[in-house]
Parts: structure tokens; C-alpha cells; sequence
């Protein structure tokens, strides 16, 4: 029960703000360890036009994307995506909100990934 109320309790923190918001983004952790798991957590709003969603990860070095198609109104509002094995580096994560017409909302996150090196094993 405590893990659920928590859960709603973020979920309910994500969710967009206010009108004209159609899509609110997670990133967990905000900075790790390489290698690094990263964990964007996405939030749409309910909308007949949903079309697809996309997350980019990039750095000067990296590039790494998801992207899942999406059923109009009736899509899932919560989509999780997960990215592994990040080396050391500064990445900009952006979630995309594609409608029929092109991008209907875009967020992004700075994610930092340091060096494991050094450290006691």
C-alpha cells in the first residue's frame, strides 16, 4: 500500500501542470556513475492526436533514441524507457510528443555521467 500511495504521489508530481503542458518528463538518476543506467519516466496527456513518442539521449560523443507509437487518446499516459551502459559524459534527454502534424510538446534534462575510476571496490 505505502509503495503504491508513493508511486501515485510521483506520478501525480510529473503529471503536466497546467493547459497547453501536453507532456511532462522523469530523468532518474540525475547523475551516476559510468556505467550508467538512466531511467526517463514520461507523462502525456490524454489527447486524440497522440501519435508517437520519442527520447533522444546525446552527447558531443553519444547518441542513443527510443521511440513508440501511440494510440491517440487512448495511449498510455505513463511510458518508461530505459537506457543502459551510459559512459562518462554530459547528455542532454529530451522526450518528444509527435501529433499528426508534426511535434506537439518537447522537454528536455541534463543527465551527468562521472567517472567510476578512482573509486573503492
Amino acid at each position: 500500500m505505502v509503495r503504491r500511495a508513493v508511486f501515485l504521489c510521483v506520478l501525480a508530481m510529473a503529471l503536466p501542470s497546467a493547459a497547453g503542458e501536453p507532456l511532462a518528463m522523469r530523468v532518474s538518476p540525475t547523475a551516476a556513475f559510468a556505467p550508467a543506467v538512466l531511467t526517463v519516466r514520461t507523462i502525456i496527456e490524454a489527447h486524440a492526436d497522440n501519435r508517437a513518442l520519442e527520447v533522444i539521449v546525446t552527447s558531443p560523443d553519444f547518441y542513443r533514441s527510443s521511440w513508440i507509437q501511440l494510440g491517440g487518446a487512448s495511449a498510455e499516459r505513463l511510458n518508461v524507457f530505459e537506457f543502459k551502459n551510459l559512459p562518462t559524459g554530459t547528455y542532454d534527454v529530451t522526450s518528444v510528443l509527435v501529433g499528426s502534424s508534426g511535434h506537439r510538446g518537447a522537454i528536455s534534462r541534463v543527465f551527468r555521467v562521472a567517472s567510476a575510476s578512482g573509486l573503492p571496490r
